[in-house]
């Protein structure tokens, strides 16, 4: 969280100096960066472990399905709505700005900030290791990494991105709260699963920067949930 206010700080006295045109393109040079790391995700659908527990062709359909399903979930609980508004709210409480491209702007950054740093399997990962004390190697990677990447947001999409931190906080400390509680390492299936499934996502996310898509991530959510269900699920009958 430190690491996100910090880099937005940062990010926001840089992009102040930048023209339009510059910052335009740091926005869709960071969603290329971004669809790199989606296939580095992806590429968990080769993971040995997932596949010698469900078997080769099952990974692919279970992200298919997962993402069916959680998309079916999330749109009826309108998730990405909720961030939006939620986005408007901090929007209204912190930012002395008005206009509606400023509001534009200020929600996009803390949206997407948000999906960002909270599907990344760092995110879960991290947290998780953390809460079963197995240290906090993976959640001072995640830090740096989402800290170079709020500069890179924050100077093209402003204040938004800094209040990325409260669901950032919120789902890293239920998962580390959930670590201490289950009080054993995660299966390497499962981990695949959350990886691959956020991998797609993460798609999503980099195709929105480049304004290529307004594909709704944020209802997709839940697959992230479905997908390690799923996996369980598949591993009891093959």
């Amino acid at each position: 969280m430190a690491a996100i206010i910090v880099g937005s700080g940062l990010g926001i006295l840089l992009g102040s100096r930048l023209p339009d045109r510059t910052r335009e393109l740091t926005t869709q040079a960071l969603g290329l960066v971004v669809l790199v790391v989606a296939a580095l995700n992806v590429a968990a659908l080769l993971d040995a472990d997932w596949i010698g527990d469900v078997g080769s062709a099952a990974p692919i359909l279970i992200c298919l399905a997962a993402i069916v399903i959680g998309g079916v979930i999330g749109s009826l609980l309108r998730i990405e709505a909720r961030l939006e508004g939620m986005g408007g709210w901090l929007q209204r409480r912190f930012s002395h700005k008005e206009g509606s491209e400023e509001r534009r702007r200020f929600i996009e950054g803390f949206v997407d900030a948000s999906l960002l740093f909270c599907i990344g399997p760092l995110a879960i990962l991290g947290a998780l290791s953390d809460g079963l004390g197995q240290g906090i190697e993976q959640l001072a990677l995640k830090s740096t990494l989402d800290g170079v990447a709020s500069v890179a947001f924050a100077a093209t999409l402003g204040w938004g991105v800094a209040l990325s931190v409260i669901p950032v906080g919120i789902l890293q400390g239920v998962i580390t709260l959930l670590g201490i509680g289950v009080g054993s390492v995660v299966a390497a299936s499962v981990v695949a699963s959350i990886t691959a499934t956020g991998g797609i996502l993460i798609i999503g996310i980099g195709l929105r920067l480049l304004r290529v898509s307004t594909l709704a991530v944020g209802d997709l959510l839940p697959a992230l949930v479905v997908a390690p269900l799923l996996t369980l699920l598949v591993t009891q009958f093959y």
